[in-house]
């Protein structure tokens, strides 16, 4: 599997990423700049966490303008698997590739903590080596996690089975405990826990690593 990790101006979570899918995966993996304009050749683009651009007007809303983005578009039209982990969650949203919006944490305050999730949807090809209802603990770090769509968006998330993570204990008042969801076509998945913190035993747990795993086993594209 070939890997892009996009890195934004402003974006703190791109080295991780890049472990996590690389060294510890074991994809070919590498930091691809905002300032690209072709994604040709990559199975897999992670858009990590951050604060792009400062988090100016609101999260996200200025990469969405990034000279990468037209190529990520294509990239998922095209149906190739695109992750985006808190501000790339952001990101996907604010450029229309997600359905909703992340909006301010119900009590006005940043939160980083372990959070339990629980695994809604596990034959996704982000969530294959999980088990429906499994919960597993990620770390969150956001101040504007708080998942809103309107009623209508809801229940065609919950009719389509796009809802694939759930907070146990909703910290951040998101809609329906929502924490992750996909497309409707499920090849791209927005979620605010960090999964890439979560990797290795020795930082706290590998929960993480089977998302990683899980895209391992439906990518199938050459080495590069």
């Amino acid at each position: 599997m070939k890997a892009a990790v996009l890195n934004f101006p402003g974006s703190n979570c791109a080295e991780d990423l890049l472990w996590a899918v690389g060294p510890i995966a074991g994809a070919h993996a590498e930091i691809v700049p905002a300032t690209a304009t072709d994604l040709t050749g990559y199975d897999l683009v992670l858009v990590p966490g951050g604060f792009s651009y400062g988090d100016y007007l609101r999260s996200g809303a200025i990469a969405k303008f990034a000279p990468v983005m037209p190529a990520l578009r294509s990239f998922a039209e095209a149906g190739g698997y695109v992750l985006g982990i808190c501000n790339g969650f952001q990101i996907l949203t604010e450029a229309g590739l997600l359905p909703g919006a992340l909006q301010w944490n119900r009590d006005l305050t940043f939160i980083c903590e372990p959070e339990p999730l629980v695994v809604e949807n596990a034959t996704t090809a982000f969530t294959r080596r999980y088990t429906a209802g499994q919960v597993i603990t990620l770390p969150i770090a956001h101040g504007e996690g708080n998942y809103y769509a309107d009623d209508a968006t809801l229940m065609a998330l919950e009719a389509h089975h796009q809802v694939v993570l759930r907070y146990q204990h909703n910290p951040n008042g998101s809609c329906r405990d929502i924490a992750g969801i996909t497309n409707e076509a499920g090849n791209v998945m927005g979620m605010m826990p960090h999964p890439e913190r979560a990797v290795e035993a020795l930082l706290g747990g590998t929960d993480g690593l089977g998302m990683f795993e899980s895209l391992m086993e439906v990518c199938d594209g050459a080495y590069a």
